[in-house]
């Protein structure tokens, strides 16, 4: 008697594993990875839809195989992306016309918990801004963290050196879910003192100057700028002041000079540097309270934070402000899918948009255009409008001067702002 195939009998049934959720998608050329960003998928049996940033995407996903078209918001394609599932990871090839290269995604699982308080006790310390460091800690979206960082020169709270100087970093914290054209939003709950000693600059810095008054200036080479800090009265005094400083004194303003997450394009920056990526900003009226907004570049963001300051004038004109470690308290919440220019700040009584370039002129220029995109915006005005409210209310800080790069800060009260919504 002929027998009757079983797979005739019994038909093998395609199946489509399940791709709804979100994935953490990047290209792949040479060997090196780009263009991370979010994708969006939804499943409906072997159907496929969903978005990669401005890409549409429609396609299927029969048994371990996927078949998936990009298509520009115009409508036009983008690309076709074939390739296959494994659990929760996928990848394969990339078609652009005559072009091919590698992508490949893997599912974002965030952990279902409330948020979380974490210490973090740091035992190295970066001198680079990078997204090529290992992260010291992954966190959620909600999380807390309390840490410290050592001073500008290395030196920890108990006076003990710990690193080279440079504004050495502690970090960088990995923020699960932020991708490239999200918003990393910092609360720093706690920026306190930890020591009573601190050091500064002694001398204006020459780019602050103008030649006559360089050529003229006499400076003591053994001039004392190490300062002492009383913590409780909340002022500072030079240790061994001269006779007729022997009753300065300055009001402490803890503040960090720099807050950063990993610069975009595989970068990396000593941490002098500022940049969009924030970094080596040295700007005064960043204290506890203040919520910093930077733009993610990198999945994860990695987020560093360090070169605290007992006090700093505006423009940090001496080079070093008075440079002393510090504990750290902050809280990071990602927002999805908004991406601000350049470094935003915010706290009960103000709105604040950086400008870094060059020269003074362009950092105007940036930060102003950045309070104004913001403005726009989030309170919904015309180009009109926010001329209106910046010409009647703006206020401008200089951040910095001394740096490779100048860092000025447009900002506006939330007072001028409150009839606004």
């Amino acid at each position: 008697m002929k027998r009757t195939p079983l797979l005739l009998l019994f038909p093998v049934l395609a199946f489509s594993a399940d791709l709804t959720g979100t994935w953490q998608f990047v290209l792949v050329r040479f060997g090196e990875e780009f263009g991370a960003a979010r994708v969006e998928l939804k499943s409906d049996a072997t159907k496929v839809t969903g978005t990669l940033n401005e890409l549409k995407l429609e396609g299927t996903s029969e048994n371990d195989t996927v078949k998936i078209t990009a298509l520009r918001p115009n409508g036009k394609p983008f690309g076709v992306l074939d390739g296959r599932v494994t659990g929760d990871e996928m990848g394969g090839t990339v078609t652009q016309g005559s072009d091919q290269f590698a992508w490949k995604a893997r599912r974002v699982r965030l952990e279902e918990r409330a948020p979380v308080t974490r210490s973090f006790e740091p035992v190295k310390f970066h001198r680079v801004f990078s997204g090529a460091i290992e992260p010291v800690m992954r966190l959620q979206s909600g999380d807390t963290v309390s840490t410290w960082a050592v001073d500008a020169g290395g030196t920890d709270p108990k006076g003990v050196r710990r690193s080279l100087g440079g504004n050495p970093q502690t970090g960088p914290f990995y923020v699960e879910g932020a991708m490239p054209g999200d918003t990393l939003a910092v609360k720093f709950n706690r920026i306190r003192l930890n020591r009573d000693t601190a050091g500064s600059g002694d001398s204006i810095m020459s780019s602050a100057l103008t030649p006559g008054y360089l050529r003229g200036a006499k400076l003591d080479d053994n001039f004392d700028s190490s300062w002492k800090l009383d913590r409780a009265a909340g002022v500072g005094m030079l240790a061994k002041p001269t006779e007729r400083l022997k009753n300065f004194k300055v009001k402490l303003r803890p503040m960090l000079g720099c807050v950063a997450v990993a610069p975009p394009a595989n970068q990396a920056f000593r941490t002098g540097y500022p940049g969009s990526f924030g970094g080596n900003m040295d700007y005064n009226g960043l204290r506890e309270g203040v919520t910093v907004y930077l733009p993610v570049y990198v999945p994860g963001a990695l987020l560093f934070v360090g070169d605290g300051h007992a006090a700093q004038g505006d423009g940090e004109l001496n080079g070093d402000a008075l440079e002393t470690s510090m504990d750290i308290e902050f809280t990071v919440n990602v927002i999805r899918g908004q991406s601000t220019q350049a470094p935003r700040m915010e706290d009960q009584d103000w709105l604040m948009a950086s400008g870094i370039a060059n020269s003074l002129p362009e950092a105007l220029q940036q930060a102003t255009t950045e309070l104004a995109r913001w403005l726009e915006r989030d309170y919904k005005l015309s180009a009109n409008e926010s001329a209106i409210v910046l010409g009647t209310s703006v206020r401008y800080d200089i951040a910095e001067v001394v740096d490779p790069l100048v860092h000025i800060v447009a900002k506006v009260s939330k007072e001028s702002l409150a009839g606004l919504k």
